[in-house]
């Protein structure tokens, strides 16, 4: 059994700062503008079994909250691990979800990354999601975990049930989008702190607290050097238009690499898609604003029928 406790003990303290307007497809705004930022702890962890599945030439760690509920899939950012979802966890699993986080390959707790076998992140997934008898499921994913879903997407749609990806262009490598995605980071952008990259200037000046906590699950996330595995699909913007399940952009506010109008950029492409903003909220929505990060997945998940 594991202990989610573990990993959250650090965090037991943490505040962290809430969103005050959510705009999911027309939602009316509940709270006021004039609101202060509100600090929360992290959530008591519901009870998960973890393990390690097979994947072709290597290992993952998992963790599974189990029961008969429908699966959520977590795919986490570069700047994290499977570590990084104590705010989702516990939530996703309180309203009735099987939710299962794992590790990419060269993340903390599974095997060390092989440059001369690399595999295919989405091709990682199918053998985890094959590995623990799953069905159709959700799939949630933010940042760098957003191409791996799309490229799982593109080679599995039928497998999944609805797709979420925040703070991430779909894996695109080619047209309006991609051109944009690349003109709006400087030279340098890799180089610079990832927490200024990731959180955005309202968390980090309302909870630095939060920041340290992040730092610290983002500086263990990475088993030597960072890299990124290949994927499977070539993902152009034409080919987006394929996608025919329930598709939810999430876009922070204040994410300087993945702002909303590339988010609307993306949901053009995608008939039928919804994108959730998220105010204040830089590119790593759901450490920093997790009570709106985790009302519009379950909004969009609990639609599905």
């Amino acid at each position: 059994m594991l202990n989610m406790g573990q990993f959250a003990r650090p965090l037991q303290a943490l505040c962290l700062g809430l969103g005050l307007v959510a705009m999911v497809a027309g939602v009316t705004p509940a709270r006021s503008q004039t609101a202060p930022i509100t600090p929360t702890p992290i959530p008591t962890q519901a009870p998960a079994k973890d393990g390690m599945a097979p994947v072709p030439g290597s290992q993952l760690w998992y963790w599974d909250t189990g029961g008969q509920g429908t699966p959520i899939v977590l795919l986490h950012p570069a700047t994290g691990s499977g570590l990084i979802w104590g705010y989702q966890q516990p939530v996703f699993a309180k309203a009735g979800y099987r939710v299962i986080g794992y590790s990419r390959r060269g993340y903390i707790n599974s095997a060390p990354f092989d440059r001369n076998n690399a595999g295919i992140g989405s091709e990682d997934l199918r053998a985890l999601v094959d590995h623990l008898g799953l069905g159709r499921f959700h799939l949630v994913a933010s940042a760098a975990g957003g191409s791996i879903a799309s490229d799982f997407a593109f080679s599995y749609q039928p497998r999944l049930l609805s797709l979420t990806i925040s703070s991430n262009s779909f894996g695109v490598r080619d047209g309006e989008i991609a051109k944009a995605a690349t003109f709006i980071r400087p030279k340098g952008w890799d180089e610079m702190p990832a927490e200024f990259r990731e959180l955005g200037p309202s968390y980090r000046a309302a909870n630095p607290e939060g920041v340290k906590a992040w730092m610290e699950l983002e500086h263990k996330a990475v088993i030597g050097r960072e890299f990124r595995q290949p994927l499977k699909n070539e993902i152009t913007q034409a080919r987006l238009k394929e996608l025919k399940l329930p598709v939810l952009l999430i876009a922070g506010a204040a994410d300087m690499s993945t702002p909303p109008s590339l988010s609307r950029m993306i949901a053009a492409e995608i008939a039928g898609s919804r994108v959730a903003f998220i105010p204040e909220s830089g590119h790593s929505s759901y450490w920093e604003q997790p009570e709106l990060f985790n009302r519009a997945v379950l909004d969009h998940v609990g639609a599905v029928k």
